[in-house]
């Protein structure tokens, strides 16, 4: 069983930049896809970035390309994401999770983090 923990999250000012990271313990990571999803107050949870099994596939939300990059090192057993040029409307809790594929639906994953909390002043 993978297990996974977030970290990275802060406060942060418009325009700033922040990297998330996403820690996995247990066996096998190399085989997963890994995603990134994020959930504002109030709002419902939604995709953000994903990553496949080898790394050589990578998908983002259209409000994200260009300003985000995600990434995973295997041997830290850690994904990653780069987020740049943060915007007020990024704000939310960020979850990492982990599946078969490197989709954009939530449904593909089988295992989530707690989450960490990124809040982006204007």
């Amino acid at each position: 069983q993978v297990q996974l923990v977030e970290s990275g999250g802060g406060l942060v000012q418009t325009g700033d930049s922040l990297r998330l990271s996403c820690a996995a313990s247990g066996r096998f990571f190399g085989s997963y896809g890994v995603g990134w999803f994020r959930q504002a107050p109030g709002k419902e949870r939604t995709f953000v970035a994903a990553i496949s099994r080898s790394g050589g596939g990578t998908r983002y939300a259209n409000s994200v390309a260009g300003r985000f990059t995600i990434s995973r090192d295997d041997a830290k057993k850690s994904v990653f994401l780069q987020m740049h040029m943060l915007k007020p409307e990024d704000t939310a809790v960020y979850y990492c999770a982990v599946g078969p594929y490197s989709s954009s639906l939530e449904r593909h994953y089988s295992k989530w983090g707690q989450g960490t909390q990124v809040t982006v002043s204007s």
